[in-house]
């Protein structure tokens, strides 16, 4: 790869993120939307101004490091007692939501459509995902990032990640060995359990190590490059297990958190400097996190192919809009199981948890790499993504200003 044509590349995405978000965001639109369309503009659905051979691995490199700044600030923002007091909700919505939207698209496509098996298997699994990045910037864009619907959802979307995980698993190895090999799942689970039990003490550890050298450094820099190099040890490790790398980011945001630094840094300093220490953190990794976060959702735009898409077909259309239907519906029905909640907040939660972004892509791609899904039920699957990542931005929007705008 060129050098120079990456750099263009680059360039092209920051441009276009900066223009389409502003741009969305002046028409009361939030701006992950007009991220994502600036990706389907400059890339292969538009344009084709980023030649995605060259450039592509390196893009996603950079927008795997935006969407785990991104994690790590919502990590940072997250009260750890409220996230605890609406675990129940969590629970069941996440259930619930993989539950539903699975068994909906497993259903309908191999009893109404008469697929095999296997393609089945993908359609309900590409059904079930939940992108946590997209629901949570559109929750912050709106205003809403720390509200009690916000919690439920931000906990909701991880139990639905690792659900994701352990499915996808499953289906792999069901579908290369044809037998089902339930220790392989066990094992990932186990890993899953061990890394969420150890990393809030070494977290913890690396946070109160964090701050004693925050006062003794002689080098500018030095607590971004701290923070980033525990976002990417954190990341690692939770990929190294067969995690998400995005869990790991959101681990390291927690043990930065108010509850957990708080508590065992305060013997070391007055507890009137935690707060302004904690501010401090913040200052200097904000701009850092809006630097890389926006690359993540316009690369989420330029994987999205509607080449690919044969728009003549009319079994094109009748499957991809009951798809559609009951991926819409999956998700919204889930939400009306949660307890304690009124049915506007309900609702909320519902068209939360619809974006499938770049999760649901990334069933399609497996199925189309491992040559399960043939290249119409693949395009089906990509307008599923496409529309159930570009309506919830705009419903969410909608619903929250039609209960609290004036």
């Amino acid at each position: 790869m060129d050098t120079h044509s990456f750099i263009l590349a680059l360039l092209l995405v920051f441009v276009s993120s900066r223009i389409f978000g502003e741009l969305f965001a002046y028409f009361g639109m939030v701006a992950v939307l007009g991220e994502i369309f600036a990706g389907l503009m400059i890339g292969p659905s538009g344009f084709s101004l980023i030649d995605m051979q060259n450039s592509g691995d390196l893009l996603k490199v950079l927008a795997e490091i935006g969407i785990m700044l991104l994690l790590f600030e919502i990590g940072y923002e997250t009260d750890i007692s409220k996230l605890q007091n609406v675990s129940n909700q969590s629970f069941i919505l996440a259930i619930g939501g993989a539950l539903f939207p699975f068994s909906f698209g497993f259903v309908t496509a191999y009893y109404l459509f008469s697929l095999s098996f296997e393609v089945s298997l993908f359609i309900g699994g590409t059904l079930t995902a939940t992108s946590i990045g997209i629901t949570m910037r559109v929750l912050k864009d709106i205003g809403i990032s720390k509200a009690k619907s916000a919690q439920v959802v931000l906990g909701a979307a991880v139990i639905d990640d690792l659900l994701g995980v352990l499915f996808l698993v499953f289906v792999y190895d069901f579908v290369s060995t044809g037998t089902v090999s339930f220790g392989h799942t066990i094992k990932i689970f186990l890993f899953i359990v061990v890394f969420f039990l150890l990393t809030p003490i070494l977290a913890k550890m690396a946070a109160k190590m964090m701050r004693v050298l925050s006062h003794q450094h002689r080098v500018h820099g030095f607590i971004p490059g701290f923070i980033i190099s525990l976002i990417l040890l954190f990341s690692y490790v939770a990929s190294f297990l067969g995690i998400p790398e995005i869990l790991g980011s959101f681990a390291a945001g927690i043990a930065f958190s108010r509850r957990f630094i708080i508590p065992f840094a305060g013997f070391l300093h007055p507890k009137d400097t935690d707060n302004r220490f904690l501010e401090h953190v913040r200052t200097q990794m904000h701009p850092i996190i809006y630097l890389f976060s926006p690359i993540f959702f316009v690369y989420v735009g330029l994987t999205i192919d509607l080449s690919v898409i044969d728009f003549s077909s009319q079994s094109f259309w009748l499957m991809s809009t009951t798809l559609i239907v009951l991926a819409f519906a999956g998700k919204y029905i889930a939400a009306q199981l949660v307890p304690d909640s009124s049915f506007s907040e309900r609702s909320l939660l519902g068209l939360s948890m619809i974006p499938r972004g770049e999760v649901g892509l990334i069933f399609a791609e497996l199925g189309r790499t491992m040559q399960v899904l043939n290249n119409e039920i693949y395009s089906i699957l990509v307008l599923v993504v496409v529309i159930t990542t570009l309506l919830p931005p705009i419903l969410l929007k909608y619903f929250y200003c039609n209960e609290n705008c004036t």
